[in-house]
């Protein structure tokens, strides 16, 4: 075993399959053999607090998301795995896909203080109307002002899907 300052060998796909068992359908991980208390297929890995799934390989933390993503393709991402649901902790292989930092961005849901209900959609108290405005390629896009928020919300849609494409999430 290394010690405590010496470098630690970069994680191969041969070593990780070695080590654990991943499940494309569920996307579980669990453990081939018995490591301390712990025996062969207890499920690896726990929640963080952002609800992310972080695996221990080597004595290092990973994201299970990029590590479901180098276990099956056998390499590591280019950029970010993208949860198309939304939900950190479903790592199902039908649910990622590559994403840009951007395109992983476009799949936020809507923020928690957002008081209108819709994503993109704000009360305007100046001109008591909603407001719609969408941000895309680093610009604010103004859409509207409109007399009910799920009217505004339609617009924000509409232009959500026209620029995000697949990545495109109204909630």
């Amino acid at each position: 075993m290394p010690s405590f300052r010496e470098e630690i060998a970069p994680l191969t796909v041969e070593r990780l399959r070695g080590l654990l068992r991943y499940d494309p359908a569920t996307g579980i991980f669990a453990s081939r053999e018995r490591r301390g208390p712990q025996g062969v297929d207890t499920i690896a890995g726990s929640a963080d607090k952002n609800g992310y799934v972080r695996v221990m390989v080597d004595r290092r933390r990973y994201l299970a998301h990029r590590l479901a993503w180098f276990y099956v393709t056998g390499a590591w991402p280019e950029h970010q795995i993208d949860h198309r649901d939304g939900d950190p902790r479903n790592n199902a292989l039908a649910n990622l896909r590559p994403a840009t930092p951007a395109q992983n961005k476009w799949n936020t849901r809507r923020m928690r203080n957002n008081k209108s209900g819709f994503k993109g959609v704000c009360w305007d108290a100046q001109r008591q109307h909603w407001r719609a405005d969408i941000r895309f390629a680093g610009r604010s896009y103004y859409l509207g002002r409109f007399d009910s928020a799920s009217a505004a919300h339609t617009a924000y849609v509409a232009a959500a899907n026209e620029k995000f494409g697949q990545f495109a999430r109204a909630e």
